[in-house]
């Protein structure tokens, strides 16, 4: 790290979901921001502090670009969010996610060793890299076998190895994460809390019949705030090992029907619930929920939002959303 006192932190995918509030965050903890986005993407969710950071609008794909805007930052901490996140959009494009997700990684860590950087890197995996968990292996370690059981799972299983490897074939400082379900405002669709509350929210604006759709209900999730997990990832990357990998969650499991009455518990009128076999996954784990001891020993971090509040905060976001359209 550079000896100025202000630390530089540079974050890919930083007008998306986690990405937003990562730069928020960081923001907060007196951090030097910069980041970048698709141009095609949209940056609404850094709207209200664009002022605050240096943002990039580019493709990883571009390598030469990429090396230009790394050289130009030389960050302190690199925070690798960019990905395609979205198992439905996995299964219906498993090509482009592995080339997406694998590929924009490999040209990141190769764009800071051409340019003979050191920076400490976080690598984003996901909890569905354990996919196929058996009942007795509850809570899920970081030790659990890999069962992907999806495109996306193995596009970041690929993500989660390929940072190992150059940790171990170029002594990069890098550090890994597997998040379990985090949940939020600033949430796109596609996702069961966004899906719900944008229903919901839409339902009592009159835009639709007071009608929500749903799928598999019986599933159990560890749900995280998006807020408390990019705490997470900054302590993990400022305090974690090298090398390590460490679980990310609440270590508690809700089913889908427990987040469902909690935000009809919220919405303004009565609605009916009506199964969507549209809305079910080719494959699913009836449960997940994380063991986070090895990050919690390591860094201290413990999540701080309870699942009602987040719950609420997504509903009043999509509420927002839903007004200004």
């Amino acid at each position: 790290m550079a000896d100025n006192l202000v630390k530089r932190a540079f974050i890919t995918g930083i007008a998306g979901f986690a990405g937003s509030h990562l730069a928020e965050h960081l923001l907060g903890a007196g951090y030097e921001v910069s980041g970048l986005s698709l141009p095609a993407g949209g940056t609404h969710n850094i709207d209200a502090i664009k002022g605050r950071l240096r943002l990039y609008l580019g493709d990883m794909e571009d390598t030469g670009w990429l090396r230009g805007v790394l050289a130009d930052i030389r960050p302190d901490y690199v925070f690798h969010l960019a990905a395609q996140a979205a198992v439905p959009q996995a299964w219906a494009s498993p090509g482009p996610t592995l080339v997406n997700n694998i590929l924009g990684q490999l040209n990141l860590i190769e764009a800071l060793l051409a340019l003979e950087l050191r920076p400490r890197l976080l690598i984003i995996g996901s909890a569905d890299e354990y996919g196929l968990v058996r009942p007795d292996e509850l809570p899920v370690r970081e030790t659990n076998p890999l069962r992907p059981n999806n495109p996306y799972s193995v596009s970041k299983i690929a993500q989660d190895y390929l940072g190992y490897q150059y940790f171990l074939s170029h002594h990069l400082p890098i550090v890994r994460l597997r998040p379990f379900t985090h949940i939020g405002p600033r949430q796109g669709t596609g996702f069961v809390t966004a899906d719900f509350a944008k229903q919901i929210a839409e339902a009592e604006a009159g835009l639709r019949p007071p009608l929500l759709r749903v799928g598999n209900l019986t599933a159990r999730r560890d749900f995280t705030d998006v807020r408390d997990v990019v705490h997470a990832y900054t302590l993990a990357l400022e305090r974690g090992e090298p090398g390590e990998v460490y679980n990310v969650g609440s270590e508690r499991a809700y089913s889908i029907q427990e987040v469902l009455e909690v935000l009809l518990g919220l919405s303004r009128l009565p609605l009916q619930v009506e199964p969507d076999p549209a809305r079910l996954r080719p494959s699913d784990v009836p449960e997940l929920v994380s063991d986070c001891t090895k990050l919690r020993e390591r860094t201290g971090w413990r999540p701080n939002h309870t699942l009602n509040e987040t719950l609420r905060d997504v509903l009043e976001y999509w509420r927002e959303r839903v007004r200004k359209t």
